[in-house]
């Protein structure tokens, strides 16, 4: 819950008006200072639309395995990719199935922090990416992101890697190369201007990638 308020889709006068519970009571309980029965524990994930099985990371990412292994991939919002390291049932907003020895064929290249995220999950591509990726990126297309992956070496050698890279509270689909502490967004529609943002370091930088894009399906 704390997540979620900290990112701004939820607030504790949200969650009460969803529970009927009083907003201090809610307050104490999210910063330790009391606990809830199991029946109030239900109304709010309830209201959320989780269940228990939410809440065990460990056994989430276990039982996320054999979905990749069949090739299903969630549909997520932007939210998600960048901060869920596992995606619960609630968040899903579609489940995409692709040729699961593609999935399987992938490198990855992160750290091993970021090798205990669901590796690969999908979200639709903005309008303003639309723009400025054509015609590799169309309208309402859905790119295939690759969360174990979020080195700026190329994975090819004849193309540039396409990262979505967290900006505020959206995603952006682009070439990325890193400069003067800075990672550069660049467009494929060249009469889109680059962008910057100021990292400060790479590490900070490498935060800020969600991962590479690994496919894009674009709407026929």
């Amino acid at each position: 819950m704390l997540r979620r308020i900290e990112r701004g889709t939820l607030s504790v006068s949200l969650l009460a008006r969803q529970t009927g519970f009083g907003q201090p009571h809610l307050s104490n309980f999210l910063r330790g200072r009391r606990r809830l029965s199991l029946g109030s524990m239900d109304r709010i994930l309830a209201a959320q639309r989780l269940t228990a099985a939410d809440l065990l990371p460990v056994l989430a990412l276990s039982e996320s395995a054999p979905g990749e292994e069949s090739g299903a991939v969630p549909l997520v919002t932007h939210a998600a990719a960048r901060f869920e390291r596992t995606i619960v049932t609630s968040g899903v907003q579609l489940t995409l199935h692709f040729p699961a020895e593609l999935l399987a064929s992938m490198r990855p290249r992160a750290p091993s922090a970021r090798r205990a995220w669901q590796r690969f999950v999908a979200v639709r591509a903005s309008a303003a990416d639309a723009v400025a990726m054509k015609p590799l990126v169309q309208p309402r297309a859905i790119a295939l992101l690759d969360r174990h992956y979020i080195s700026l070496l190329a994975y090819r050698p004849d193309r540039p890697n396409v990262y979505a890279i967290q900006q505020e509270a959206h995603l952006k689909l682009r070439y990325v190369d890193f400069a003067l502490n800075r990672l550069v967004l660049r467009p494929h529609n060249l009469a889109i201007p680059l962008e910057l943002i100021d990292a400060g370091g790479w590490e900070p930088a490498a935060d800020l990638i969600v991962g590479r894009v690994a496919l894009i399906l674009n709407e026929l």
